[in-house]
């Protein structure tokens, strides 16, 4: 596989690791040349799985603008690079078992798997993706968010 940092094609795999549904494999790679070490997902490549915006349309799943929002999320807190890949890998496999057969998810329902998942991991990055997800215009939004998940961890 083609190193990312220095375009070399030789690598060896360090850890391989299968997610939970059992549709991706994750690998851990260094490369021979300059021990870069970098990840790769090996898929099954299936039909495109849609995602039904909130105004009817459809339009194919891109992970990386999910990745994206992640990122954004949790940008300046202590998470990992490992725990936001596995939190992206585990919102994907939620929304795969979601989409069934039929292979279409809400948008609607890619926002709560990740909130869920967010969640667990950090509150702040949480509050930050609900703010956009769900659109708050003012700062009543946010205190009730606040209080709300307070009033669970309780």
């Amino acid at each position: 596989m083609l190193c990312p940092y220095c375009g070399h094609m030789d690598d060896k795999v360090i850890e391989s690791r299968q997610n939970t549904s059992g549709s991706t494999i994750r690998r851990r790679r260094e490369c021979l040349n300059c021990g870069y070490r970098f990840t790769s997902y090996e898929r099954i490549e299936e039909k495109p799985l849609l995602v039904v915006k909130r105004d009817g349309r459809r339009e194919p799943f891109d992970s990386r603008k999910l990745e994206r929002g992640l990122r954004i999320t949790t940008e300046k807190r202590h998470i990992s690079q490992e725990t936001i890949e596995q939190v992206l890998q585990d919102i994907e496999d939620e929304i795969v078992l979601l989409a069934g057969a039929k292979r279409e998810v809400s948008s609607q329902a890619i926002g709560e798997a990740a909130l869920r998942q967010l969640y667990k991991i950090d509150t702040v990055a949480y509050i930050r993706f609900a703010s956009v997800y769900r659109a708050f215009d003012n700062i009543d939004q946010f205190i009730e968010e606040i209080e709300r998940i307070t009033h669970n961890m309780e």
